[in-house]
């Protein structure tokens, strides 16, 4: 009875002690859940503050916030915490650089400030303290900028002065003249794609008969501006080369170095060699001169033959070993030489391949968002100018979340390519198409009537619609909703694109499948 009793005191016990354990583990949960969401929030804002500043940090964070609440263990997560901290310590050491740089510039713009002679002296003191304090070096981004204010207040400072101080400047012959020297030169240099628009604005200016020369001078410096910025794109581009060219020589100078050392040493080689040959020479004649007996003599010269012809078989392999490490080495320098030659010839191309890739989509290698924005600012422009009919269209794939749901996410990864790719093949080199986001598409198409602009928005759906798509041995039919706008006047392109979106709202909530022009 006892027994009985001692145990049902001792089950009581470990029943308390497994109800305190699993309390203390349903705490250690919670705090666990709690440390978790707190890192979670701290990578978010660790994102949102290091956004844009360089790709591979955004693309880390970004993959560690997804990846975050699937590990085990709280462990699990430490090697990407250190990748993220690499980036971050390589980050700052470029930030602090360019800091420096920025500084240098500052203190270089603030001797060009002194040196002009109408500067007031009040100016000319703040100028001087400023520059003084220019000695420290900045830590942040927030002890530059303010720097920069403040340089640019003294700048416009000087410029009021010196208007207050001056009378218009008359335009003269000479100024005319100039402005069209400078429309001359503008129609010889190349300029980028996303820069034409701005270059066309200023060609319009500088044809003009009413143009002055505070508009000449603007224009002067808004094409320099785009000159340097092209310059340093080609620095850029060029600093890339210099460096495979110095790896490149750095590898051919090796070879070179290699080879002429296994030259010296078969050098070396071949004189003891041809010195054991002469001695072995010497040896036969020798031998002829001594003995008398034609047996031995016979004898002895078959064995100094046959040391000679050993030696000669040395020295044939070791010229053969020579060759061979030589041409070895010719090959590894005709390799590396050519290797150079092709980043010569398509150094520039990848220059140009690196700036369109961060104005495209990843996924469909349509342009993003980002392009799409300025695009519109462009065509916004045009309109102004020239008030030709300018189209907004918003295209939303109908159902994709079945797709991705029924057949994986990598399924509507390749429809979504599929339909960018034959939205571009839709439309005219006038014509423009990016991927917004998600599964819609925005479309900016000029110089159509409103008589058209739906015959053509059909021929893109009814295309869209006849793509013969197969998942998992399945046929299926994959639909787009358009819904589009014109842009009217007075309205801004922005009004316009949530036109267009509106209709596509409604041409989804209306069975799909089909066009609504607003």
């Amino acid at each position: 009875m006892k027994d009985s009793n001692a145990t049902v005191s001792q089950l009581g016990v470990l029943k308390q002690k497994l109800h305190s354990t699993k309390a203390a583990l349903d705490e250690m949960n919670e705090d666990r859940n709690a440390k978790l969401q707190a890192l979670l929030q701290f990578i978010g804002h660790l994102s949102l503050a290091c956004k844009g500043q360089s790709l591979e940090l955004d693309n880390k964070l970004a993959k560690l916030r997804h990846n975050l609440g699937t590990y085990e263990r709280i462990d699990d997560v430490l090697p990407d915490l250190v990748d993220v901290e690499r980036l971050l310590k390589g980050q700052y050491h470029h930030v602090m650089g360019q800091l420096e740089e920025g500084r240098s510039s500052l203190s270089k713009f603030s001797r060009q400030l002194q040196r002009v002679d109408s500067m007031p002296e009040r100016l000319k003191k703040e100028v001087s303290y400023f520059k003084q304090e220019l000695g420290k070096p900045f830590h942040t981004v927030w002890d530059y900028i303010p720097k920069v204010e403040q340089l640019v207040g003294f700048y416009e400072q000087l410029l009021e002065s010196q208007f207050e101080s001056e009378s218009p400047i008359a335009v003269l012959p000479k100024h005319r003249q100039l402005g069209h020297e400078l429309a001359q030169m503008i129609s010889n240099i190349e300029f980028r794609k996303d820069q034409r628009d701005q270059v066309l604005v200023i060609k319009e200016l500088l044809a003009s008969s009413e143009i002055d020369v505070e508009a000449l001078l603007e224009a002067y410096q808004t094409i320099l501006s785009l000159l340097l910025d092209n310059i340093a794109r080609e620095k850029t581009a060029s600093q890339e080369f210099l460096f495979a060219l110095n790896d490149a020589l750095s590898a051919v100078r090796e070879v070179v170095s290699d080879s002429y050392n296994q030259s010296q040493r078969s050098h070396q080689l071949k004189n003891q060699l041809n010195r054991e040959l002469n001695a072995q020479v010497d040896n036969v004649g020798a031998s002829l001169v001594d003995i008398d007996d034609i047996t031995e003599l016979k004898q002895q010269i078959s064995e100094q033959l046959a040391t000679i012809r050993a030696s000669l078989a040395r020295k044939e392999a070791l010229e053969q070993r020579e060759q061979a490490l030589l041409r070895k080495s010719i090959e590894t320098m005709r390799k590396e030489l050519n290797d150079l030659s092709s980043e010569a010839t398509t150094y520039k191309e990848r220059l140009f391949e690196q700036q369109k890739l961060n104005m495209l989509d990843t996924l469909t290698q349509l342009p993003n968002r980002a392009a799409m924005e300025e695009r519109m600012e462009q065509e916004y422009r045009h309109f102004q100018r020239n008030k030709q009919p300018l189209w907004l269209a918003v295209a939303d794939i109908d159902h994709f979340k079945s797709i991705n749901d029924s057949f994986g996410h990598t399924t509507g990864d390749k429809t979504l390519q599929v339909i960018a790719m034959a939205l571009k093949n839709s439309l005219r080199d006038t014509e423009f198409v990016a991927r917004y986001g998600g599964e819609e598409f925005v479309l900016i198409i000029p110089d159509v009537s409103p008589k058209d602009i739906e015959q053509l928005l059909n021929r893109v759906r009814e295309k869209i619609k006849n793509i013969p798509f197969k998942f998992k041995n399945q046929r299926i039919t994959v639909t787009v909703s358009i819904g589009a706008a014109q842009i009217l006047d007075g309205e801004h392109i922005q009004e316009t694109f949530e036109r267009a979106d509106a209709a596509l709202y409604k041409a989804k909530h209306e069975s799909r499948d089909r066009v609504i022009i607003d």
